[in-house]
């Protein structure tokens, strides 16, 4: 028998065993074991092994209490175990409107195109698509190396006398390691910490475009179902010539702080950069919530709310006051 797996558009053929607990302990114990085998067994054979070891009952599934960011690692690692799979990597959200109290400033995009009846809505929608894929897993028996692209638009829907252009699309390609020390911090565990690098643009050309490079580190700690990451970053230097926001780093700061708390299928999650760093006066600070639409598991209401500098890549040293809501496909937990 086949389990049939599709993700973005992506179907996946993968042999399972037939009875459901069977197959949970299939997937327990690749899992397990994908930490104890050597770089040369193959996914067949772990696979052939643990279907030994669950036919003969001699594999026992360990019943262990763990946190929310655990959980989803966990999640990841049980995906990673299956070929051609695209994964979740920030949320995936859509947001049919997203309404800017200060409005969004329309002068580059007049000087740009060399119109003055150019004018930008203040409600719009906007999404976000974002994926990873494992490039080597496993790799010193320690390190797995992920690659990922994230998609953010920002689309003026209801904006019917410019014909609905994407206002901004912002591209962001990155690259890291990552590893699990499990180390023990008053309480919380550090469950992921990433060492990456990290490009971010939005394609465009003339005095539309922006972009920059980052060096960064990413350290997770979680305990029980409060999880929070610290990620500092260093911007790649450019050349003065070709630099089109040199000073991006005043708005966007060093790093970032980010924290989510699970509650029953309710997701709260709180962002804020640059604040410290900028006396609060050019940092900004996110805050979302994503909850059940009654019974139905495969999207989640979403609202999303964001006040301060860097919402995008056209609008980094303009302050922004946005609050959205819509649907979401995948979150931080």
């Amino acid at each position: 028998m086949k389990k049939l797996f599709t993700m973005f558009g992506l179907i996946v053929l993968t042999p399972i065993v037939t009875a459901p607990c069977m197959a949970n302990d299939l997937k327990e114990c690749m899992s397990d074991m994908m930490d104890q085998v050597s770089d040369t067994m193959t996914i067949g054979d772990l696979r052939l092994r643990c279907q030994e070891q669950v036919h003969a009952g001699t594999y026992q599934v360990e019943e262990k209490e763990s946190g929310v960011a655990s959980e989803r690692f966990r999640k990841d690692k049980e995906h990673v175990l299956e070929p051609f799979t695209i994964m979740a990597h920030r949320p995936n959200y859509l947001l049919f409107g997203a309404y800017n109290s200060v409005g969004y400033n329309s002068d580059p995009y007049r000087e740009q195109y060399g119109s003055s009846a150019i004018d930008t809505d203040d409600t719009e929608a906007q999404f976000q698509v974002s994926i990873k894929v494992p490039l080597l897993v496993n790799l010193f028996d320690t390190v797995d190396v992920y690659g990922a692209y994230t998609n953010r638009s920002f689309w003026q829907l209801y904006n019917g006398d410019v014909s609905r252009p994407f206002r901004e699309t912002n591209h962001e390609p990155e690259l890291w390691a990552q590893f699990s020390p499990q180390w023990e911090f008053f309480g919380f565990t550090n469950t992921k910490n990433y060492l990456g690098i990290d490009h971010q643009s939005n394609g465009q050309g003339g005095v539309l475009s922006r972009s920059w490079n980052r060096l960064y580190a990413t350290f997770i700690f979680e305990r029980g179902n409060f999880a929070f990451e610290i990620k500092p970053w260093y911007r790649l230097p450019e050349d003065s010539g070709d630099d089109d926001n040199p000073d991006i780093t005043d708005y966007l700061g060093h790093g970032e702080l980010r924290a989510a708390y699970k509650w029953k299928e309710h997701v709260f999650s709180v962002m804020s950069r640059n604040n410290l760093e900028s006396g609060f006066s050019q940092g900004a600070v996110e805050l979302s919530w994503s909850f059940p639409l009654w019974d139905y598991p495969y999207l989640k209401g979403y609202v999303q709310y964001f006040s301060g500098y860097g919402e995008s890549m056209i609008d980094y040293n303009q302050y922004v006051n946005k609050i959205g809501i819509g649907i979401s496909l995948s979150d931080w937990l």
